[in-house]
């Protein structure tokens, strides 16, 4: 069936809007307060900022209309085609206009986000944070154009700052890529794997697959490139699990960490088994373990040194290629610690516990470069609930602390003070039950998953200018 023609645009759509030939007068004497209305508090630059005057109000709510109705994509890209011509530019043809229009037409695809060279949006100088309050700003959900249906088990952003990716895994056993551009934050793509209920998902380090694990010995690879999906090859794991239906209930994948290269995935096996696959051929095959002597809980990666958490709060290094322990020590108090994670930097290490506690240990926990047992600089209370969610931001100025036990429990903590902010969140802040966070590469963004199916989304204004 033919369809009609497009409708040629002309050059005043493109161009912006000149002044307004007419003002009122009397929005200068006008005076709205933000504070009274629970639609207009959005509009707030600062927590305790109440009445604007009426041309104020008129720009804060431009602004926020802007925010949430960008200009699209096409019409910025036939506004900068205007202002080159007008420069001095070629004039383009009516032929490369007609291809054009069909180029913007197309949505943004998951191709040319991975091609991309440069940031989607400004990123600022590194700031040193100050203590106390946090310049944050809430934004539209990043998947509500795909929400999830039942609790989101993984958010994750793309390792790379140029590709502004977030992954969603959730408990509908599908992954969602979406766009993270802070205002539509449109859905990409939605992977389907009805034979895996995972509950951990992450991107390998180099940027160009995914990877998805759960409580069963398999797993899967999603490559971003091609879209293509492979299960884990026969074999995987050799005669380490028994060909019975009981040794396949208890092999699970559902603790597991890369390293740094992406060369080896450590995965936690049962009785303190922790088995190495080796990664450098596209994935899989069982090379070896190590052994601790309880139940493996957590793990993490320094360097080329795998450290691994017990269920008896042990802290073990490993020397992934002899195969042997370097360095063994306790966490401190031993509160049914349970999850740890590090920094990028290898300045900080966090393990949280089954009561709420966590410990923020310094570079002396980190790896085998110092003996004995490290003390704690500090043991964080700010939750009471058993700590599921551990988080360090890009430059290891902020830790993002959370449980999924009960509502609202979350905190952002202030690394170099070692004290959470005051103004977010709060424990009247509307998380719901915080199933997982993340910060986006250079922190311009903070993903929150609740058991919900919503991933909440905030811009950290200190780290990026929308």
């Amino acid at each position: 069936m033919d369809t009609p023609p497009h409708k040629k645009q002309k050059v005043s759509d493109y161009v912006e809007a000149k002044p307004s030939a007419w003002t009122d007068s009397d929005d200068a004497n006008l005076e709205v307060s933000l504070a009274t209305d629970k639609r207009r508090r959005k509009l707030r630059d600062e927590l305790l900022e109440d009445t604007v005057d009426g041309r104020d109000y008129e720009r804060r709510l431009r602004r926020q209309f802007e925010k949430i109705n960008p200009t699209p994509e096409w019409a910025t890209n036939a506004r900068s085609r205007v202002r080159g011509t007008a420069a001095g530019k070629r004039p383009r043809t009516s032929t490369d206009s007609e291809e054009d229009e069909e180029d913007e037409e197309d949505a943004v695809g998951l191709d040319s986000l991975l091609a991309q060279t440069s940031s989607v949006i400004a990123q600022r100088r590194a700031k040193v944070l100050a203590q106390g309050s946090l310049s944050i700003e809430r934004l539209r959900d990043a998947n509500l154009s795909a929400k999830a249906e039942g609790e989101v088990k993984v958010v994750q952003f793309h390792p790379s700052p140029q590709v502004p990716i977030l992954l969603v895994a959730s408990a509908d056993r599908r992954l969602r890529l979406f766009n993270v551009d802070g205002h539509t934050n449109p859905h990409l793509q939605t992977l389907h794997v009805p034979s895996l209920p995972f509950t951990n998902a992450t991107f390998h380090p180099s940027g160009t697959s995914v990877l998805l694990t759960g409580p069963r010995p398999f797993y899967y690879t999603y490559d971003l490139q091609t879209g293509t999906t492979q299960r884990s090859p026969r074999g995987l794991w050799g005669t380490t699990f028994a060909n019975t239906p009981q040794a396949a209930q208890d092999g699970s994948m559902e603790i597991c960490q890369f390293d740094q290269t992406g060369s080896v995935l450590a995965v936690a096996g049962r009785r303190g088994q922790v088995h190495l696959v080796d990664w450098r051929a596209g994935g899989g095959q069982v090379v070896g373990s190590v052994k601790m002597n309880s139940g493996a809980k957590s793990l993490w990666w320094s360097g080329d040194e795998l450290m691994t958490l017990g269920e008896d709060s042990e802290v073990y290094v490993w020397d992934v290629g002899q195969r042997r322990c370097i360095r063994r020590w306790k966490d401190e108090g031993g509160y049914g610690s349970q999850i740890m994670a590090g920094d990028r930097q290898g300045k900080h290490l966090a393990i949280g516990s089954k009561i709420g506690l966590v410990n923020v240990y310094g570079s002396d926990a980190v790896g085998s470069t110092h003996d004995g047992k490290p003390k704690a600089l500090k043991a964080l209370g700010n939750l009471t609930t058993s700590i599921t969610s551990l988080r360090f931001n890009h430059d290891s100025q902020l830790l993002a602390i959370a449980s999924n036990v009960k509502k609202d429990q979350m905190r952002l903590i202030h690394l170099p003070s070692l004290t959470a902010f005051s103004n977010w969140p709060t424990s009247s802040t509307p998380l719901g039950h915080v199933t997982s966070v993340d910060f986006s590469a250079g922190s311009e963004y903070v993903a929150v998953g609740n058991n919900r199916g919503r991933v909440l989304l905030y811009h950290l204004r200190d780290f990026s200018a929308l």
